[in-house]
């Protein structure tokens, strides 16, 4: 890991080229109040910015510490290498046109060549802005001011990282960081350097792709060391699953959840938009990850309560009922006319009274609560008087300060809650958020970022190659031979007699040579004499046939697959399992290998959980038999790493004994 703390914080700054570009990073420096020195650098200006210019790196009265370089794509990489040689401590390549291009391979050998051990952002990017020390290494406008402390974003898109600066939502931002390339630094490594700042208080990041994921498992285990959250806004959902894939797995889990699967496996909160990145990030910095999503809400309407218990349901955030001392208090407080339930709605009766408001929301804490939420939505300034409105921000502050329990300010729209407010709740420690659905979506993501499943490493994956598709009875051999539990079977040659006879009815034949079986009607059931075995057979054209026991009492069809995704790793995705697999759409992905827990609570994530545990009076699962064969598939996977491309059991058959993988589908090269 490279030593990025002099280009982060930087104590003198050079700034190579004289366009407009670097004009600005010079007046951004000026701007934000750096004090230390700028020394800007140019073969004919004599002052810029009205600072005096120095023709070239080795005539600088220093070795910076940090450099801009704003210079076109060939000069930088010359830039590149004097400053190295001269020790500074890193460097800014603003220029593009190196292996985002089809011709700059080789121009980004020799950039990463005269770097050398330098830390260098970009190349192709804006830089990055550092509001705690005014330092910024930052081309153009920006929305950030000096803080004492704040969260610090990450970003390839430097556009991102503009708007992102100018939210008006009063979160404060302590770094700005764009990687561009990544030709040396990635995401993952700048952000490592900026754990080292304790004035840090979480961490977002807007992530492309994550490359090496070593770095990354490092990122999550140093975050988690020292308690500072992550927040990512991972791109590409929608891009579709490879055509070349022929299990149900691939099918259901799509391209998008081997990120899905990283993100949650390293205690990483994803977020879904820029807004509920943001309020994610601003609740984190003011309380913290919470240790689950169980909340109160306090309004002064029924609407709003009614609304906040709604998206509560939709979006995971829970709303326990009173306990005998909230109800006690709250009674007290508000008095007989006012119906007590969380989501609560205490009227206006207090309204204006800063006591009575501070009694009462204060008598809604709770030792099992996470949060208190207070609905409240400011008029706009330009149109009306806010004023009647400071008892509910001084009552808000009084709870915090009170009751020691997390305290947020929830405008049902965004517009509603106005900066200057924003930032008056953050300092008396209130989180302030910025729309009902960004904000209950932030809290429910605020506990997301305390359980990492950081214990083992995962696999680093070679590219992917062609291989073969086993046939069934060869597929089950080698899971078998890996502890997955699989049935009885006998392939029919000639003697359909001698195969039934080596079993015990009833019988399931299978038609060999179909990836699906089901879908070419080459699987028939409940078979019970050689005579109606002999007469499936005529009924389905088929290169071979099985004869297998049919397992009986089976209350649960699981799915178990494994894909390979060499961008994160073995994506092992448990679903719904049977025919009707893509019509449930019930799924969950973890990253292999994982552990019982980790496969436990993905299984009880499941729609078709009450099943698992015994529905109606039918029997639930034997759950140990059901880890033994997904321990025995992801045994399989990382033993044959190299070579394996899927593994599928569909369905996993689970009775209240056994968990038995009536039909498995592998596909592999040779080993």
């Amino acid at each position: 890991m490279r030593d990025l703390s002099r280009l982060l914080r930087p104590r003198s700054v050079a700034v190579i080229g004289g366009g407009a570009w670097c004009q600005s990073v010079v007046e951004q420096l000026l701007k934000g109040g750096f004090d230390g020195d700028i020394w800007p650098v140019h073969p004919r200006a004599s002052e810029i910015c009205g600072l005096p210019a120095f023709d070239g790196v080795p005539n600088l009265p220093g070795v910076p510490d940090a450099a801009f370089v704003g210079i076109n794509r060939d000069a930088t990489v010359g830039a590149v290498e004097r400053l190295r040689k001269r020790g500074a401590g890193g460097a800014v390549c603003f220029a593009s046109g190196f292996a985002e291009v089809a011709d700059g391979d080789d121009r980004n050998a020799a950039l990463l060549k005269a770097a050398g051990d330098m830390p260098i952002l970009g190349p192709n990017c804006y830089g990055m802005i550092n509001a705690l020390d005014g330092a910024l290494l930052w081309p153009d406008q920006h929305g950030c001011v000096p803080v004492e402390r704040g969260v610090a974003i990450l970003t390839q898109s430097s556009n991102i990282a503009i708007n992102l600066t100018m939210q008006g939502r009063g979160l404060p931002i302590a770094y700005v960081v764009t990687t561009g390339n990544q030709a040396q630094i990635s995401q993952a490594a700048a952000a490592m350097a900026l754990l080292d700042d304790p004035r840090v208080t979480a961490i977002g990041l807007h992530v492309e792709g994550f490359g090496d994921l070593s770095e990354w498992q490092a990122l999550a285990r140093a975050a988690a060391a020292k308690g500072v959250p992550i927040v990512a806004l991972k791109v590409g959902r929608s891009a579709q699953a490879r055509a070349a894939t022929v299990s149900h797995t691939a099918s259901i889990a799509g391209a998008d959840a081997g990120a899905g699967a990283l993100l949650a496996r390293l205690g990483i909160a994803r977020a879904d938009s820029l807004a509920v990145f943001l309020e994610t990030l601003k609740l984190l910095h003011v309380a913290g990850p919470l240790p689950h999503r169980r909340i109160a809400s306090i309004s002064c309407s029924g609407g709003e309560a009614s609304l906040m218990a709604d998206l509560g349901e939709t979006l995971g955030v829970t709303y326990p009922p009173l306990d005998a001392g909230q109800t006690q208090r709250l009674a007290t407080a508000l008095g007989p006319k006012v119906a007590l339930a969380n989501p609560l709605d205490y009227h206006t009766y207090i309204w204006r009274d800063l006591g009575a408001m501070t009694k009462a929301f204060s008598a809604m804490a709770a030792p099992g609560l996470a949060m208190i939420c207070l609905v409240v939505d400011f008029p706009r300034a330009d149109r009306c008087d806010p004023a009647d409105w400071e008892c509910a921000i001084e009552a808000a502050i009084e709870t915090r300060a009170q009751t020691g329990v997390p305290v947020a300010m929830i405008a049902s729209l965004p517009e509603l809650m106005p900066e200057d407010v924003a930032e008056r709740l953050i300092s008396g420690g209130v989180v302030p958020l910025c729309g009902m659905v960004e904000g209950l979506s932030a809290i429910a993501l605020a506990h997301v970022a305390t359980t990492p499943d950081l214990g083992t490493d995962l696999p680093v994956l070679g590219p992917e190659r062609e291989g073969r598709i086993l046939g069934e009875a060869e597929a089950k051999a080698d899971l078998a031979a890996f502890g997955v539990a699989v049935p009885k079977t006998v392939s029919i040659a000639d003697d359909v007699a001698a195969a039934c006879e080596a079993l015990s009815p009833p019988y399931v034949l299978k038609g060999t040579g179909f990836a699906h079986k089901s879908e070419a009607g080459a699987v028939v059931l409940g078979l019970r004499s050689a005579e109606a075995v002999t007469e499936a057979m005529a009924g389905m054209s088929a290169e071979g046939y099985l004869l297998e026991e049919m397992i009986t009492g089976g209350s649960v069809e699981l799915l178990v697959g494994v894909t390979r995704d060499p961008a994160h790793g073995f994506v092992l995705t448990l679903a719904a399992g049977g025919t009707l697999t893509e019509l449930w759409a019930d799924s969950c992905s973890l990253l292999v290998p994982a552990s019982d827990a980790a496969i436990e609570a993905a299984l009880g994530q499941l729609k078709i959980a009450p099943l698992l545990d015994g529905f109606r009076g039918s029997p639930a699962v034997d759950m140990a038999r059901v880890l033994e064969a997904v321990r025995g598939v992801q045994d399989y996977v990382l033993a044959h790493a190299e070579s394996v491309s899927e593994v599928e059991i569909n369905p996993l058959i689970c009775t209240a004994d056994r968990a038995v993988a009536a039909d498995a589908l592998i596909r592999k090269a040779d080993d």
